[in-house]
């Protein structure tokens, strides 16, 4: 099983390292991609390899999708590549995961409408205009999708996140 995670400088260092181990540690394929192939940086500074571009990404070679916070969605909610990768996994319906500040590239992908999530309370609002119904708690598992507020959600996240991948 093979999970892609999409991020890019500045994002929490948390959302995206503890979910990569933990999936690793269950034995799946991680890949992360970025606006480009290449080392991306933490708002705390760690570093991870985007050993792929977006553009490079098929959403058919996945099973799941993460979308860690921080600023980095800033950035990649103007990619239309990325857009329209959400899109296919939530044709698709394969499970998505977002987290923090993560749910913004879900409301420029348009796929938000009728949905339940949540996320960092900053993002609320938009989320809203986007045609979700904003429910402030750890976790919320909305069919495919599974969304959390901030870093200290990640074991509700991740549990929920794991039941979604075992019933793949």
């Amino acid at each position: 099983m093979k999970v892609l995670i999409v991020s890019a400088d500045a994002f929490e260092d948390t959302e995206l390292l503890v979910p990569w181990y933990r999936f690793r540690e269950e034995g799946l394929l991680v890949d992360v991609a970025s606006l480009h192939k290449g080392r991306i940086k933490g708002k705390h500074g760690y570093e991870v390899l985007a050993n792929l571009a977006i553009d490079d990404v098929q959403a058919a070679d996945y099973d799941a999708l993460l979308l860690p916070g921080g600023r980095a969605p800033e950035s990649l909610r103007r990619s239309p590549r990325l857009l329209e990768m959400v899109r296919e996994f939530f044709a698709a319906a394969k499970p998505v995961f977002a987290i923090c500040h993560g749910p913004e590239i879900l409301v420029s992908a348009g796929v938000l409408g009728g949905r339940s999530a949540t996320c960092y309370k900053t993002v609320a609002a938009e989320l809203e205009q986007a045609g979700a119904t904003y429910r402030d708690a750890e976790v919320v598992v909305d069919g495919n999708l599974v969304t959390s507020r901030e870093p200290g959600d990640l074991p509700a996240f991740l549990r929920e996140a794991m039941r979604k991948l075992r019933a793949r």
